[in-house]
């Protein structure tokens, strides 16, 4: 059940993303949109109390987890870059550092390490691995997704403001998304030749 979760969220995230794109500036379709990008954001969360839940959690599972993660973060900030809402930075800073830490860890589980337990620095563990941190991420992404998402939907009172604090928030998000990353590539060379 919980990896079914985490590929359906994808497919809903999808569907805003589609909905955003091919029907530009029509009010139902973004309003839409932002009901289907926090739902999409929400079962991130469902997937992994599912799978404490019902014992089933596994190393396959937790794969599936941040390959979903990746797939919708990715393909928003590509699609708020396609829609001219954000800087093209915003995305290539983003699939940037995905690709490294991802090939990254995934060297680590070939030597039987979680993706998370791959750090022996205990900052660098703090920092990719801490609920703290984790959670801060997540919450600077999807605050900033839902409010980009929100601050173009035609006709929305305050949409100037509603705009300044996503774009900031975006901004949060990216430089997070690069120090999170940054102790996984500095314990890169340990791991990979460890």
């Amino acid at each position: 059940m919980a990896n079914f979760i985490s590929i359906f969220r994808i497919f809903v995230m999808f569907a805003a993303a589609y909905l955003i794109y091919c029907f530009q500036g029509n009010t139902t379709a973004y309003l839409w949109a932002l009901i289907l990008t926090i739902i999409a954001f929400s079962l991130d969360g469902v997937d992994g109390y599912v799978a404490r839940k019902f014992n089933e959690v596994s190393k396959f599972g937790a794969l599936l987890d941040i390959m979903g993660d990746r797939i919708v973060e990715n393909t928003y900030w590509v699609l708020f870059a396609v829609m001219g809402w954000l800087n093209i930075l915003f995305p290539l800073i983003a699939l940037t550092r995905g690709f490294i830490t991802d090939t990254i860890r995934s060297a680590a589980m070939e030597k039987g390490l979680t993706p998370f337990g791959m750090q022996v620095n205990p900052v660098c563990k703090w920092i990719t691995g801490s609920k703290f941190m984790r959670i801060t991420y997540a919450v600077a992404k999807v605050a900033a997704f839902v409010l980009i998402v929100a601050a173009k939907i035609p006709g929305i009172q305050h949409a100037d403001l509603i705009w300044t604090i996503a774009y900031w928030t975006a901004v949060v998000a990216i430089v997070f998304c690069v120090v999170r990353g940054l102790p996984v590539m500095i314990e890169a060379k340990r791991v990979i030749e460890g």
